[in-house]
């Protein structure tokens, strides 16, 4: 069943699916966020190639709290008077509508902000701080500065490109306490350039309205196979806002897609019941993918085998990144590692290179993880840069972002790279044809 998989799934006849979702994106807004009609057109193409396969496709349907952008501004108001270009951050809290004004500050300490101890012996109270990316959840860096007395806060999201802005989240939105924005790494310097020679003052309009966005899942199961160790491959099938989302993440959903199809075709063989997630609200804070988790009782916990994801498979720069089994606190639940090993045994064996990626909380592995479900997969990478030790694994550019059009406008069919795209697909294409017939026996779970 792997083999016959592996070699049926190929990246040619997976692009026409994600050349399709792209043109329904783009016919439809743009993008594919969550409640809008990219994502319906989307949506309609998945369950329509599904339904023609021969599956029963469910729409699992729910509702979280979102909001719209009704202000985004920023301009620096003295030494000098400069326009900047704030993205807002999910689930920030606002601005009045007057906005703010109030002089720029920094970090006394660390650029990153992510301590009391890095405000210490600085005076930021009243005042709008500018730290840098990294080190720490965005979330904890307002409420570490907000704890300073700073009453807004804009972030240097310090990318390779120096024109390059990604909007952030402040999650679990509760958190929230000031209003918090990103910047561009050129916007950022300039205003620490300014700095350097006195105090510079910001006017800063950052409003959002409150909305519930209505959102859903698909879901597609194999006819046959034993409920009893479900194995479940998902991926995201929404975008952000300021993209048309080809690699991030039409790539994965329309290779996904294609694995379906040809799995139809082996259905007297799955022993395993085979369950194909499309999951929505990812770019919200894993809305889609938590919900579903989150619907499903012990007994049905406990009856899911597995979870495989594909996230970001055809970055242009890529790494052959396969889910190491680890989380940044420790293991992954038991059998996830084992699921690393047969992917990456699939690539040892077409002597192809791999590197670990750890299981965070950036995609839709996580809320399985939680819930104690083993998980593993593929990412061909976002917004890091490129090792030059990792050059004679991949090729590509040593110093560059693995995708230079994460979020951006610029990720359209152009970015996606046909030949991790590719070897991403058979990969997972041999993994699901491999669990579908052999039950995964994680010792202790």
């Amino acid at each position: 069943m792997a083999k016959a998989l592996a070699s049926a799934v190929t990246g040619r006849q997976a692009w026409h699916h994600l050349k399709m979702i792209s043109e329904a994106t783009h016919a439809h807004g743009g993008n594919r966020v969550s409640g809008s009609p990219g994502y319906d057109a989307a949506a309609e193409y998945v369950t329509k190639t599904l339904t023609d396969a021969g599956y029963r496709v469910q729409r699992q349907e729910f509702t979280f709290p979102d909001y719209e952008v009704v202000a985004e501004t920023g301009t620096e108001t003295a030494p000098v008077s400069r326009e900047l270009h704030p993205l807002l951050a999910y689930f920030s809290v606002s601005t009045p509508e007057t906005g703010v004004s109030a002089a720029l500050a920094e970090p006394a300490g660390r650029a990153t902000g992510c301590a009391p101890e890095d405000y210490a012996g600085g005076d930021v109270t009243g005042k709008i701080v500018l730290v840098d990316a990294g080190g720490c959840a965005t979330s904890l860096k307002q409420v570490t500065a907000a704890d300073a007395g700073a009453i807004a806060m804009v972030m240097n999201v310090n990318y390779g490109n120096p024109t390059m802005n990604i909007r952030h989240r402040v999650v679990p939105p509760e958190t929230a306490r000031i209003p918090t924005a990103t910047l561009t790494r050129a916007e950022a310097e300039k205003l620490r350039a300014d700095a350097d020679q006195g105090e510079v003052t910001l006017h800063l309009d950052l409003r959002t309205k409150p909305v519930t966005t209505k959102g859903y899942n698909l879901i597609a199961d194999t006819p046959s196979g034993t409920g009893t160790h479900t194995v479940v491959v998902g991926s995201h099938l929404d975008s952000v806002d300021t993209t048309p989302g080809s690699n991030d993440n039409a790539a994965a959903a329309a290779m996904q897609l294609e694995i379906a199809r040809q799995l139809a075709h082996h259905d007297g063989k799955v022993a395993n019941r085979v369950r194909f997630a499309w999951w929505d609200a990812e770019e919200k804070g894993l809305v889609g993918s938590r919900y579903y988790v989150d619907q499903l009782s012990p007994r049905q916990r406990g009856e899911t085998g597995l979870y495989l994801n594909l996230e970001m498979i055809g970055s242009p720069n890529f790494a052959r990144q396969v889910y190491n089994g680890r989380t940044p606190g420790g293991p992954a639940p038991a059998g996830s590692e084992q699921i690393t090993k047969t992917i990456n045994d699939y690539f040892a064996g077409r002597n192809l290179p791999t590197v670990g990626l750890e299981l965070d909380d950036r995609s839709d592995h996580s809320p399985f993880i939680k819930a104690g479900i083993p998980a593993g997969g593929v990412n061909a990478g976002a917004e890091a840069l490129k090792p030059a030790e990792w050059v004679p694994l991949f090729g590509g550019i040593a110093g560059e972002m693995l995708d230079h059009c994460y979020h951006q406008p610029c990720d359209t069919l152009d970015n996606v790279n046909p030949v991790i795209f590719d070897q991403f697909g058979r990969a997972i294409a041999w993994t699901t044809g491999r669990y579908a017939v052999e039950t995964l026996k994680p010792e202790n779970r």
